[in-house]
Order: structure tokens, then C-alpha cells, then sequence
């Protein structure tokens, strides 16, 4: 039996890696363990939903920015940047692969008062350090070069437009996947329920599916986004991660903007970006940030007639006759304790890996992420970038660093 082009039921009995969670971040995991030579072991992708319609991944902006204020983001959004525009080559210069493309359109972070002002100051020594291009702009040069702006409020504005905008997260995925596949990588249409450890405790020993297929497991790969804490706690792991609702507006503009609007951050919290032919897409949330079930896709259809409109039309006075043309409500996988990525294995579960908690930022850091997870199953280390600072165990020092920059 087959759903969406995907079996239901695994071929074998147990592998090397088991993967749970086949979106971008499981995908990527799987296909750079195919790029590895020093690996030759078996690899096990199973997701719930073969559709990926209710994944973080499809509903992402498909945007990349260096815009972080740790200098690791940064650097992890400089190699995606890198992967991104030469796909095609890191993908063995298969001629299937598209040309990609980044629309540096760039990220405009605009601070409305002096202390979050020196925030972007602060922002802005990292990325310069790692070699971030970030520009800071008083509100006079904001107006010069984006006059469609109302800048009344604003103090400061910081801005990259060198490989900082939007890019094709839907094919980099699709390629991830369908490469992964054609080199061995078995993916299932299933639902992970449980899982064994040994009697140590040490290690997970099996997985087992809602069929009730029980299958063995080498490593574990915890890549299942919103769901992730409850994927731990099957291998009686506490995970800090919440799913927390965002949602999307796409709209077309009466009077469309003379020039590309930057993905611009007002200082409520709502943010905007060019989308191309006169449309734009605003997304965010307002006020209380609960975490919420994992199925709950509802739209709050006040909030953008009440709040998120006013708010734009505010900041963009063109954006004041304009006319929604599609909303959706999507999830960060949000880690509440410095909302960075959760990997590396867990301190006591040797075997139980986590790819975890991007907060909002993962599809962009996939290539990073897949290949230091993939490293890290194959050799016990980091090869490429240390990643080292996100693993679980530094969840509980004192003073964790917290990722400031979270849209």
C-alpha cells in the first residue's frame, strides 16, 4: 500500500538511521548522508503527512537573511546562501536541478527607540565581524532610499541586501528529497506512537509505527518541527519546544511601490515583503504567544482587519487600498529557552539526535543543519562547521545565549 507515491510499510526490519519527520530539515539530514563516501548505512525517513501540507515547510517565506545576533546564525545563513546559488554543483551537476537564485531584496529591521536601537548597533558588530554586508541607516537615509516609508517614529533602520531576500525554499526541498530517494533513501508514509529503549536507558532500540510495525533503529533523528517535543517524549526526553502559531497574509496592493520592498520588521513585531507583480505577503502575531496544538491551522480572521492592516497601512501609506488574496496559519517549532536550533545527541540517550527549535529560522539554516547532522551520525563529530554550541546539554547553564534576532 502506497499513499502520495510513499509506502506505508518499511522494507526492512531496522536501519541504520531512522529519521522521523521528512520535511526540509529531515531531508536534508537524509541526503547529506548520501553525499557522505564514509557512509554506507541504511537510512529510514518516516513522516505522517506525504502530502507536507501542514509542515513548517510549506508554510516558511522562503526567505534567507544574515540579519542574527549570533555570530554561528550567521555564518550557518552565509553557507545556505552558498548552497542555494550553486545548487546545481552541490548536487552533483545533475542537469535535472535548477539554476536557483537569490532576490536580494534584504531584511529591513526598523527600531522605533534608542534601546532597541543599540540592538541593532550590537547586531551589527557580529554580522560585520563574520563578514556580514549589514548596513545601518538613519531614518533620513531610510527615506532616500525607500520613500514610500512613514519614518516618524523610527531612529534607526538596518538593512543587507547581499544575499538576504527570497529564494526558492520549495525546489531546494523537493531536490533534497527526490535525490535522497534515488540514492537508497527509503521514505514511509507512517506515524512514530513509541519507542523502546534498551535496559540500560542508554539507547533507543525501536521505533514503532501507528500500523504497529515495530522497527529497529541504530540512530535516531528527532526532524519533526512543531511536534518535537512530544517525538522526545516517547524516548522519555523533555524537550523545550512549543509549536506557536503564525500567520500569513498575501495581498495585492491598489498602488503597487516603485521599487522592492526590503522584508521589512516594523517594531510591532509584524513584518512585510515584496512578493513580486504588485502583491505582498505580511505575516506575525500580536500579543499573547501561547503554544498551540500542532493541528491548529484556524485563522484569527480579526486580527488582520483590527491589527495587522492598520499597522502597515501605518508604516506603508500605499498599503492603505489593498486587497487579501490568500491568509494561511502556520507554526514555529519555538524553543523557549534561547529560541536556537536543539541538535547533537541527547546527553544520556546517546543515540536519540535532535534537529529541533529554529524559532523561525530553519528552513534557511537547513544546509548547515543537514550536513553537520549528517556528519555528526557518520563520524561522532562536526567536519565542516562546529555546531557544537547547539546541543542539547547547554540547555542548562545558567546563562543561556539568546538569539535576539527572532521575527
Amino acid at each position: 500500500m502506497s499513499v502520495l507515491g510513499f509506502s506505508t510499510t518499511p522494507a526492512r526490519k531496522s536501519y541504520d538511521v531512522v529519521i522521523v519527520g521528512g520535511a526540509i530539515m529531515g531531508s536534508a539530514v537524509a541526503w547529506f548522508l548520501t553525499n557522505l563516501a564514509d557512509f554506507n548505512g541504511s537510512v529510514l525517513v518516516i513522516d505522517r503527512d506525504p502530502s507536507f501540507e501542514h509542515t513548517s515547510t510549506a508554510h516558511t517565506t522562503s526567505c534567507m537573511r544574515q540579519q542574527f545576533s549570533t555570530a554561528l546564525n550567521v555564518r550557518i545563513s552565509q553557507y545556505a546562501a552558498d548552497f542555494v546559488k550553486n545548487l546545481r554543483s552541490h548536487m552533483g551537476d545533475d542537469p535535472r536541478v535548477p539554476e536557483l537564485a537569490i532576490r536580494n531584496f534584504g531584511y529591513m529591521y526598523l527600531a522605533d527607540n534608542d534601546a532597541f536601537a543599540d540592538t541593532l548597533r550590537e547586531n551589527w558588530r557580529v554580522q560585520h565581524a563574520a563578514g556580514a554586508a549589514t548596513r545601518l541607516l538613519r531614518s533620513d537615509e531610510i527615506a532616500a532610499a525607500y520613500p514610500f516609508y512613514n519614518l516618524d517614529d523610527i531612529v534607526l533602520g538596518s538593512i543587507n541586501t547581499v544575499d538576504e531576500g527570497y529564494f526558492d525554499a520549495g525546489a531546494l526541498f523537493d531536490w533534497y528529497r527526490r535525490q535522497a530517494r534515488e540514492r537508497g533513501v527509503e521514505y514511509v508514509a507512517g506515524e512514530v506512537v513509541a519507542m523502546t529503549r534498551n535496559p540500560a536507558g542508554n539507547r533507543v532500540d525501536s521505533v514503532t509505527l501507528a500500523s504497529g510495525e515495530v522497527i529497529g533503529c541504530g540512530q535516531v533523528v528527532n526532524a519533526s518541527g512543531p511536534r518535537a517535543a512530544a517525538t522526545a517524549r516517547m524516548a522519555g526526553i523533555t524537550l523545550p519546544v512549543e509549536p506557536r502559531k503564525r500567520f500569513t497574509w498575501v495581498f495585492k496592493a491598489e498602488q503597487p511601490l516603485d521599487r522592492d520592498l526590503p522584508l521589512t520588521i516594523d517594531p510591532t513585531g509584524i513584518h512585510v515583503r515584496e512578493n513580486g507583480g504588485g502583491t505582498y505577503q505580511a505575516g506575525g502575531f500580536l500579543g499573547d504567544d501561547p503554544a498551540v496544538d500542532p493541528d491548529d491551522f484556524t485563522m484569527n480572521h480579526s486580527l488582520w482587519e483590527n491589527e495587522v492592516w492598520p499597522i502597515l497601512a501605518t508604516r506603508i501609506p500605499q498599503f492603505e487600498a489593498i486587497r487579501v488574496t490568500a491568509e494561511w496559519a502556520g507554526h514555529y517549532a519555538m524553543n523557549t529557552i534561547d529560541h536556537n536550533a536543539i541538535m547533537g545527541p541527547h546527553p544520556e540517550v546517546g543515540n536519540f539526535v535532535f534537529l529541533n527549535g529554529f524559532s523561525g529560522h530553519g528552513l534557511q539554516q537547513a544546509p548547515a543543519m543537514g550536513r553537520g547532522t549528517a556528519e555528526w551520525l557518520t563520524f561522532g563529530a562536526y567536519r565542516s562547521m562546529d555546531l557544537s554550541e547547539f546541543h542539547f546539554d547547554r540547555l542548562t547553564q545558567p546563562a543561556p545565549n539568546v538569539e535576539l534576532a527572532v521575527i
